[in-house]
């Protein structure tokens, strides 16, 4: 069991990181230095909390020890005092900006500053991701399918970036918010399903890492309420996240869809989902994120896994790959033609996929194939499925999974 203090200082960890460093770039405008303070204070949490006890207000007893760093670290630099001095006039300059909207949260105004046109659109995405929510080289890559390697060089040339071209930290005028929207979207997004299923460890769910996506995208939903795809965002995330109470077992292992209990997913927040979905889908301007909303809709208001109407499950992503052309999107679909239409179809369709390499160490291609040789009833070639998917797969509630299904055979 994990000591008390340690305890404390990782659940700090997940809900404070991005507060912290957020704070630390906006005084400083370092992106380094807010980083390295950061990880101070937090090693030092670790020292002092085992002597003094876990303080009442974790993060502001953390944000002040890497501020603390941070002037100390800074003073000690030959250039350490005109570089205080700079920092006190952005502080000046941003709280006279009057154009730009009153969002009080640094981790939004960070989201904004990543995403930037001058950088590349996987840049932002993975820069964010790495900033804001503490996410690890090794989790990012895996959640673009890029090298350790490529994604490391990917993040320092992106803050050096921003060093050098001066991208100012806030959030721009609200007539630049739109061609900022694509890549805040996305990041949104990718932070909600590192928490929803994470890339690697021994947690298969972070539902804190979920719930600061959905809070970011409500604050998101009210700076841009005319923007239909914000919302239909915040609807996906919502349908998804009622399920969480169903996804793990008591031992913390994975509960696949047609087996949870749905009795245990949120009825409110389905609610409010299908609700904010229907709104924006009014609107009659459909994108990639209402549609993926529309398909969680369709499993969030199924009764009984067999009232599921997989062959509208199918349309839609058949119209989401013609929206956003991806190979993991494919795979979906071949799954719910499979469900709609038989596992000779969708097994069809998988293995065309295969055979392009596309998705060429995604544990999920082989998983699905697995389970279309199984109902097809050719258990052999599902076995060897099963094996490397268990094979691939990166968190440890996936691997247990697997190996059940892979007993299950026989």
């Amino acid at each position: 069991m994990t000591p008390p203090v340690e305890a404390a200082v990782d659940r700090a960890f997940r809900e404070e990181w991005g507060q912290v460093v957020a704070t630390l770039i906006r005084w400083t405008g370092d992106w380094d230095l807010a980083e390295e303070c950061a990880q101070d204070a937090f090693a030092q949490a670790l020292r002092t909390w085992r002597r003094d006890g876990v303080p009442r207000r974790p993060g502001a007893w953390l944000t002040t020890a890497a501020r603390n760093r941070a002037v100390d670290l800074l003073r000690r630099e030959a250039t350490g005092a005109a570089k205080l001095r700079e920092v006190a006039g952005v502080l000046r300059m941003e709280d006279d900006a009057g154009d730009a909207p009153d969002v009080p949260d640094d981790r939004l105004r960070l989201i904004f500053t990543c995403c930037h046109p001058a950088l590349a659109l996987e840049a932002r995405v993975a820069l964010t991701l790495r900033t804001l929510a503490g996410l690890g080289t090794t989790e990012i890559a895996r959640a673009f399918l890029v090298g350790e390697q490529a994604m490391a060089k990917r993040l320092a040339r992106a803050k050096q970036k921003i060093r050098h071209a001066g991208i100012p930290y806030r959030v721009p005028p609200a007539h630049l918010l739109p061609e900022r929207l694509p890549a805040v979207l996305a990041v949104l997004y990718l932070l909600f399903n590192e928490g929803y299923s994470a890339t690697a460890g021994a947690d298969l769910v972070r539902h804190d890492l979920s719930a600061e996506a959905i809070r970011l995208a409500r604050v998101l939903v009210r700076l841009m309420p005319d923007e239909p795809e914000a919302a239909g965002l915040l609807a996906l995330m919502l349908l998804h996240h009622a399920r969480r109470a169903a996804r793990l077992d008591e031992a913390g292992d994975l509960v696949v869809l047609e087996d949870q209990d749905r009795g245990r997913w949120d009825a409110d927040v389905i609610n409010e989902g299908v609700a904010l979905l229907d709104g924006t889908l009014r609107r009659g301007r459909p994108g990639p994120y209402q549609v993926q909303a529309a398909i969680a809709a369709c499993h969030a208001t199924a009764a009984r896994p067999e009232d599921t109407d997989w062959a509208q499950i199918a349309v839609l992503y058949a119209r989401l790959a013609r929206l956003v052309p991806s190979p993991v999107v494919e795979l979906n679909r071949a799954v719910a033609v499979g469900m709609a239409h038989g596992p000779a179809a969708g097994l069809a369709l998988v293995d065309a996929l295969r055979e392009t390499g596309a998705l060429a160490g995604y544990h999920l291609l082989p998983a699905a194939r697995a389970d279309l040789l199984r109902r097809l009833g050719r258990t052999a070639e599902a076995a060897v499925a099963y094996r490397e998917a268990a094979g691939l797969a990166a968190t440890d509630a996936e691997r247990r999974y697997l190996a059940r299904r892979l007993a299950a055979l026989g």
